[in-house]
């Protein structure tokens, strides 16, 4: 085959090279559409499958609160006069150590403590010294946890009283939150329900694109290959182009350089002088050695 032929031969390559690239872009672009497509659903079908397990966790919830409540309504008498109970024994109690309440105030007694503390932990003393001030903190002490121990049991009786009211607010309100939470939870049913019902349809949609995604991909594969044996050939004749080229220009280099030599000789046989190219080219001969 000639140059030439080879040269229109690339060009004829080319524009089909060209042709199917374009035809596989289009491809590729209809299947990332697709990709794009189906990933849209299958995160729409992800978020309305973590919606449902939502719905699932808070209607289970709701579930055992039911049962919670209805525990509640038989516990709640029981508990109620158990903290009566308790009430009742903290205030005798109070009533005891009431008796036993130091004559000084807490802040009075709590000042004295910490400057006997001060003075043990700064002040240079001697042992009597010490030990009469260790016995007085002792004794502050024992006064001043009367007090805290008085503090504690009126927290308690705080604490037991708002329990109370609580419980008294249960138990008027039992009936009407088991119905209202119930109807809730079969409320949040239905909606799971409807979620995993539109889940399903959305899956089966993206099922559907994805097969579509996987068909042009496997249209677009022959493309793709014959792109590559073409390219191969293409890459060949211009080798073999490149290849001619180059016997050529030698053929025309070798022509020239014998031209020269031949001028050379001649007006070396006619004692005229010779250029700096023309001595190089026939030392090379070994001619200028010889003559």
């Amino acid at each position: 085959m000639s140059d030439q032929r080879k040269t229109q031969k690339i060009e004829e390559l080319s524009q089909k090279l060209s042709e199917l690239k374009e035809q596989r872009n289009k491809l590729n672009a209809e299947a990332r559409e697709w990709a794009e497509k189906r990933n849209k659903l299958n995160e729409q079908f992800k978020g309305l499958r973590v919606e449902a397990l939502g719905l699932k966790n808070e209607r289970d919830k709701l579930n055992e609160r039911v049962k919670e409540l209805k525990q509640q309504r038989d516990g709640t008498r029981t508990e109620f006069h158990e903290k009566i109970e308790e009430i009742r024994k903290i205030n005798q109690e109070i009533k005891a150590l009431a008796k036993k309440e130091p004559s000084r105030s807490v802040q009075n007694l709590q000042r004295e403590f910490e400057s006997i503390e001060w003075k043990i932990q700064t002040s240079s003393l001697s042992l009597k010294e010490e030990k009469e001030l260790v016995e007085r903190v002792k004794q502050l002490e024992t006064q001043l946890n009367v007090y805290r121990k008085l503090d504690q049991l009126n927290q308690k009786i705080i604490e037991l009283k708002t329990e109370l009211k609580a419980l008294e607010t249960k138990s008027r309100l039992f009936h009407e939150k088991l119905t209202e939470t119930a109807l809730k939870s079969q409320q949040i049913h239905e909606k799971m329900l409807e979620k995993i019902d539109d889940s399903k349809k959305l899956k089966t949609e993206a099922d559907s694109l994805h097969k579509l995604f996987l068909q042009t991909r496997e249209r677009a594969k022959p493309i793709q290959e014959e792109i590559l044996e073409i390219s191969n050939q293409i890459r060949g004749l211009k080798e073999e182009v490149q290849r001619e080229e180059d016997k050529e220009k030698k053929k025309i280099e070798e022509a020239l350089r014998e031209k020269l030599e031949k001028q050379a000789r001649e007006k070396l046989r006619r004692g005229e002088k010779l250029t700096w190219e023309e001595f190089q080219l026939l030392a090379e001969k070994g001619v200028v050695a010889q003559d």
